[in-house]
């Protein structure tokens, strides 16, 4: 099965994951999708995850981040640029999600990297989700 947008169905999953509250999710690998989960990890809204080589495409597993009482770490998940829509921002006009609270993931020239991490290096680019 072919999909025509794997951004959407890595947020979705993981959007499902959170809802029934489980610990882990496994999801068809690729690079951008790698990118997106360690921007998630180093900004502190998923545990972990680690790519499981199946000798065909790979499959990223991630560890899901909850709090003491069971609230998950991530309340929200949002596709911003689409494969027939495509959503693009310059440096100066890179948008903010929740006043500052969540971030917002682009795809730039130099990586995929978070909206405040793109204003410090000066950079624009594809607008991919919103996470807050």
């Amino acid at each position: 099965m072919t999909l025509t947008d794997p951004i959407a169905d890595l947020l979705t999953r993981i959007r499902n994951a959170v809802a029934v509250k489980k610990k882990e999710v496994s999801i068809p690998s690729s690079r951008m999708k790698v990118e997106i989960a360690k921007v998630l990890k180093e900004e502190g809204y998923i545990k972990n995850y680690r790519v499981i080589d199946d000798k065909k495409q790979g499959i990223l597993s991630i560890t899901l981040k909850y709090t003491e009482n069971r609230q998950s770490v991530i309340t929200g998940l949002k596709r911003a640029s689409r494969p027939g829509c495509r959503v693009y921002c310059r440096t100066d006009s890179i948008p903010k999600v929740l006043d500052g609270l969540g971030i917002v993931i682009l795809s730039t020239s130099q990586g995929v990297a978070t909206g405040k991490k793109c204003e410090e290096l000066g950079l624009g680019g594809e607008i991919l989700c919103y996470v807050w």
